[in-house]
């Protein structure tokens, strides 16, 4: 049986299973917490830092950090909020988001975190850096410009014996995620679509079909992100 355990988040009292990640207990909860590197399926580690919360003073990553009975967690705060859209923004100036031509505006969740911590004009200088566009695979095209490095994809995308279609190259200011050149070029059009849904960015685009569902029938243009989860 498990056991049942008490936290406190933002002063509201909610019971979950011991061994649920904070992230999991606020999210059962009716409570918002923002991810985008975390994905149900997935071994979480705490990359985007967007879901930071803070306990005793402290910040902490709620999708790596098991609820403990008892615990007094900090989320929806001023400071807390102007951390994460502080991430937000450099994740924009870092990458190229041109969000107007962009075939996963609507079901960005970048674009729809921007939106919710109303993000305006960032307070950092943009990069406008010159990164590759891959698109030697049948069915993808993986645009390093609108990469975030959230790892969904090196961690969902792999074949039927677990070998990873997308891997990290290079350290530090070079990092990128490519997509192998030989198996990018074998993976189906199944896999393809699960990779594209499971970006939150537009770095991993279907060829073919553009725009197949229209801007403005989109999943965040008219319900904001973490509407589904919260009371």
């Amino acid at each position: 049986m498990t056991n049942k355990i008490k936290i406190k988040i933002d002063g509201k009292e909610i019971i979950t299973d011991q061994g649920k990640t904070i992230v999991e207990a606020a999210h059962e909860n009716g409570i918002f917490i923002p991810t985008l590197c975390n994905f149900a399926g997935a071994l979480p580690k705490g990359c985007c830092r967007m879901c930071t919360i803070k306990i005793n003073n402290r910040f902490m990553t709620s999708c790596t950090t098991p609820a403990a009975h008892g615990m007094e967690v900090e989320n929806n705060t001023n400071e807390i909020n102007d951390f994460r859209k502080g991430i937000i923004e450099l994740l924009f100036v870092s990458g190229n988001h041109f969000c107007p031509s962009c075939e996963k505006s609507g079901n960005c969740e970048l674009q729809a975190l921007a939106y919710r911590y109303q993000m305006m004009v960032p307070r950092f200088p943009y990069d406008f850096p010159m990164k590759s566009v891959d698109g030697s695979s049948p069915y993808i095209i993986k645009d390093q410009n609108r990469c975030i490095l959230c790892k969904r994809c090196i961690k969902t995308i792999k074949d039927d014996l677990g070998r990873h279609y997308f891997a990290f190259k290079e350290r530090g200011h070079k990092l990128e995620v490519l997509l192998d050149e030989k198996m990018g070029k074998e993976i189906s059009s199944a896999l393809a679509k699960k990779a594209m849904e499971n970006c939150p960015v537009g770095s991993i685009i279907f060829k073919e079909v553009g725009f197949e569902v229209p801007i403005g029938q989109r999943k965040y243009d008219h319900k904001p992100i973490g509407s589904e989860i919260e009371n």
